[in-house]
């Protein structure tokens, strides 16, 4: 009998902490430090990969993601081990998807060659904008130029290269957005990630916009034409939206976001690294001590993970429902209902099909772009008891 989570796959994560500076919209888990023991930190990924080995043994892995802070500052021998130990550990794919996040001002032709030659196939690169008055505003160490630079050479190491923008910035026009769109898109790129800017709590934005400071931050009206926009020049370029804010062509989808969007398993490594893994029929949520020392020597002692929360089927369900709509392929409802064990309220489903927000085509759901736009709303309505 199956488990629910080879619907997913199954991928790993390893989460890289350090950062050159740290950006004022940011409120990943990333720091700056001045010194760091490379070494010592691959001894304790190599530690966790190896207990994880032991409790999930067998497994194809198809995706590892180096996702951070800035894992493109990580040493390719660091890099190298790790997807060694991976390997060493678990059968892999035959087409196993290895991504690392780059930053274009740590970006190094030799240091990518290296990264290449480790087993990485694929790069994803915060550009993040494409005029230099808004990156110095992000709080970006980059400038156009070298980002192009970088892209090139990313592309002419890498089998696949996506990067990200962020929209809905300071001062931006939709018709500005539309220009910038299209320069990106002239890149050749496979793949991109379009995120609206969100000002997070406990970030250097988040206390700018608290004062007051943060001006001229574009209405709802405009960032939702800018959505729009995106939608539509990304079409019709045919780099297609398989998830809300992600665009890529035909087969160059990133498959370890996939994983997650399609409630697959997988472990997090690292400081502040989320996991989901089945063990025994029940799935867990794990994740890891957040401070990169506590995580090293925690790791060093054991175990890196700070708890693993058994999660009821209900759980479950709903975590399907809030990853899977996210995906233009949308969910099985088959799958919810095994999990939840019950159906979705027949009465919302038939208002929200009326309403244009998602569609049924037989044992599918999906949200509409309509609905995607306002997916929170919509995930709402669907969970009410």
């Amino acid at each position: 009998m199956s488990s629910d989570w080879e619907h997913g796959g199954f991928g790993i994560y390893v989460h890289w902490p350090f950062c050159e500076a740290k950006c004022p919209y940011c409120d990943f888990n990333s720091h700056v430090v001045r010194e760091i023991d490379q070494l010592r930190w691959l001894r304790a990924y190599l530690s966790e990969i190896e207990r994880y080995g032991r409790a999930l043994s067998g497994r194809v892995v198809s995706s590892i993601f180096f996702g951070g802070g800035t894992p493109s500052l990580m040493k390719p021998e660091v890099v190298a081990g790790v997807i060694e130990a991976i390997k060493a550990t678990w059968p892999v794919a035959n087409d196993l998807e290895v991504t690392l996040e780059a930053n274009p001002g740590s970006v190094e032709a030799g240091r990518f060659r290296a990264y290449q030659q480790a087993g990485v196939s694929r790069i994803s690169m915060g550009v993040q904008a494409l005029n230099d008055p808004d990156l110095r505003r992000l709080g970006r160490i980059h400038t156009v130029k070298e980002a192009q630079t970088a892209f090139q050479i990313a592309r002419n190491t890498f089998e696949n290269v996506s990067f990200d923008l962020i929209y809905a910035r300071q001062g931006q026009t939709p018709d500005a957005w539309r220009t910038e769109l299209n320069e990106a898109l002239a890149l050749a790129v496979d793949h991109l990630s379009l995120y609206q800017l969100t000002i997070e709590q406990g970030t250097a934005f988040g206390d700018r916009y608290n004062a007051g400071k943060l001006r001229d931050l574009p209405d709802d009206d405009d960032a939702a034409e800018m959505y729009k926009i995106t939608q539509d020049v990304c079409g019709a370029a045919g780099l297609l939206a398989y998830e809300v804010s992600n665009h890529a062509r035909v087969g160059e989808e990133c498959r370890h976001n996939l994983i997650y969007w399609r409630y697959g398993d997988y472990v997090g490594i690292g400081p502040g690294a989320h996991g989901r893994i089945t063990l025994n029929g029940t799935r867990h949520a794990t994740e890891a001590y957040r401070q990169p020392n506590a995580w090293l020597e925690a790791a060093e002692r054991g175990s890196g993970d700070k708890l693993r929360d058994d999660l009821s089927h209900d759980d479950e369900a709903t975590e399907l429902l809030l990853m899977g709509l996210r995906l233009s392929e949308g969910i099985s409802l088959s799958r919810y209902e095994a999990l939840a064990k019950r159906v979705l309220k027949p009465s919302t489903l038939a208002e929200l099909v009326e309403l244009g927000m998602v569609a049924q085509t037989g044992d599918r759901l999906v949200a509409t772009q309509k609905g995607r736009f306002v997916l929170n709303s919509v995930l709402s309505k669907l969970l009410e008891d």
